[in-house]
This record gives structure tokens, sequence and C-alpha cells, in this order.
């Protein structure tokens, strides 16, 4: 068609970029962001980790260790006659990790199911909110190392407040050795542990109680339905996402439990966990080699168990209606 010729020419379109184009340049700005912060982790975390696997296969001690030597996988299990050694044999070595894995296990189902208390009550409007809500952080806020040196001292058996307190009220005949007693040792770190942490669990599912819509429980509430059955059919599957990122945060920093129990138990069998064996060979005996067999172990069992509840945590969700 032959445009008339007093009419005025049409404007082409700009170039615009292709969505592929922008989608590219898009992620190279991106990697462009994330690459100081790659380099920082590459330098801190990545390449320590592999110098430890590579120390693991090594018969390297603390003052030799540029002398050390590949020794293959005798670090991990070895036979010698009709005896085996190495860490994967090492008597001590699973009893640390018994020791964690129950320290880990009761401790975080303890602060979890306190925690969602807690941040229930907190999640309720009443007078000095603010202020409750504030108190609760303390024992979070205070140093790991602090807080349990201040419970050393309060579980003294000679100049502790605890024992004081209780042979004033006549609970007690005379003083108990908390931190010494193998029987009671555990407990007491586990205890301790949940006095810390609980308002960690607390603050997070409280921020996920926050964020719930409000007209669920207006019409629960017109129905007449159970504030129970509210909270199993409502409450709990909007939080649960919330709820499982709480508790692997959790998971993982009891599992690496080094600082509590190094303080409060530092000589005590029965409270071994794989970080202070782990720390044990590699400084007090000096034998990086088999002390970086157990970092290494301990690494690879963080990781499986941490796997391990992911997917399970995926496929409760993935059943949940």
């Amino acid at each position: 068609m032959t445009p008339h010729p007093g009419a005025a020419p049409q404007r082409q379109p700009a170039s615009r970029q292709s969505p592929s184009e922008l989608t590219r340049r898009r992620t190279h700005t991106a990697w462009l962001f994330l690459a100081p912060l790659l380099a920082v982790m590459l330098s801190v975390a990545v390449w320590p980790l592999l110098r430890s696997i590579w120390f693991s296969f090594t018969d390297a001690e603390l003052s030799l260790l540029g002398e050390a030597g590949f020794i293959g996988l005798e670090n991990y299990l070895v036979r010698d006659g009709d005896a085996w050694y190495g860490i994967l044999a090492d008597p001590q070595w699973w009893a640390a990790v018994w020791n964690t894995v129950h320290f880990a296990v009761v401790s975080v189902s303890i602060e979890t199911l306190l925690g969602l208390g807690v941040a229930l009550v907190l999640n309720k409007t009443f007078r000095a909110r603010g202020l409750v809500r504030a108190a609760v952080l303390i024992p979070w806020a205070i140093p790991t190392v602090v807080s349990a040196q201040i419970w050393g001292w309060m579980l003294h058996d000679q100049y502790g407040i605890l024992n004081d307190l209780l042979l004033r009220l006549g609970l007690i005949d005379q003083a108990i050795a908390w931190t010494a007693d193998p029987d009671r040792v555990m407990t007491v770190v586990i205890l301790v542990d949940v006095w810390k942490t609980t308002p960690f669990m607390a603050l997070l599912i409280l921020a996920a109680l926050q964020l719930l819509p409000r007209d669920c429980y207006e019409a629960a509430r017109v129905d007449g339905i159970h504030p129970l059955r509210v909270f199993t059919r409502v409450t709990l599957p909007l939080i649960r996402p919330a709820l499982m990122v709480a508790v692997i945060f959790r998971l993982l920093d009891a599992l690496r439990m080094f600082d509590l129990v190094y303080v409060l138990t530092p000589n005590a069998e029965d409270t071994t966990m794989m970080s202070t064996f782990a720390r044990q060979q590699l400084v007090d005996f000096q034998q990086v080699g088999y002390g970086s067999a157990a970092t290494t172990m301990m690494f690879c069992l963080i990781a499986l168990l941490t796997m391990v509840y992911i997917t399970l945590g995926r496929v409760r969700l993935g059943a949940t209606p």
C-alpha cells in the first residue's frame, strides 16, 4: 500500500533487547556482585576444608607439618594383624558421635517445643509486650563462653548458688558435683544449652507467627472451632516451613557444639563431642592427620544428617493436604 503523499513518515520502533539477552546480562551482573563473597568463602571455608581433608590422608603432626607423608586411609581404617585401627575403629570416636547426636536431638527437641510455646505467648497482645520480648532474648544475647562460665559457678559443688538454695530448702542432704557426676553431666549441659538457645527458636517462630493471615483465625472464631484444633489444623501447617528452617539452623549448631562443653565440662568423657574429640587430637596430642580425619568424618556426618532431615521434611510437606 502506497502511503499518502502528505502523510507523515512512520517512526520505526526502537530496538529492544531480546529476553534471552536480558537474562544473560542479569545473570552476568549477579555473578559480578557475588564474586567478592565467593572469593571470601573460598579463602576462609572451602580452602581450609580441602586442606583438612588432605591432611586426613597423611601422617602430619603439629610440629612437622612440612614433613607430612601420604598414608592413604590409615587414619580412617587399617588392619594390623587381627586388630583394626583408625578413626572408624576408635571406640572413643564413636562415643563422641553418640554424645553429639544425643545432645543435638534432645536439646533441639526441647528448644523447639519451648520456643514454640514462648512464641505463641509473645504473639499475644498484652501490656509491656515489647519489654518481655527484649527480656526473653537476654540469654541468647550473652556469649556462650560467658554463659557457660556463669553456669559453671552456679553449679559449683562448694560455692554454687544452686546447691546452697537446694540445701536451704532441704531438698538435698549434701552438695552435688553437677558437672563431675557422670550420671548428671550430660543432663546439665543440655539444660544449660536449652536455657541459652530457646530464645533463638522463639524469635524465629515468632517471626513466622507475625506473618500469618488474621482472616483465618477470625473465621475459626466465628465458627466456634476449638483453639487446639485451630492450632493443629491452621497455625502449625502454616508455620511448618519456618519451623523446619529454625530446626535446621539449630541442629547444625548443636552438632558442632564446642564452646559450651569445653568451658563447662572440659575433662568429662561423658560429654565429649565430635568437635572436642577433634580438638584433643589436633592440639593436645598434636596428631594433625588423625585429628583431620575426625574433622572430615564430622563434616560428612553433619552433612548426611542434615540431608536426611531436609529430605524427610520435604516428604512431610509434600504429603500435607
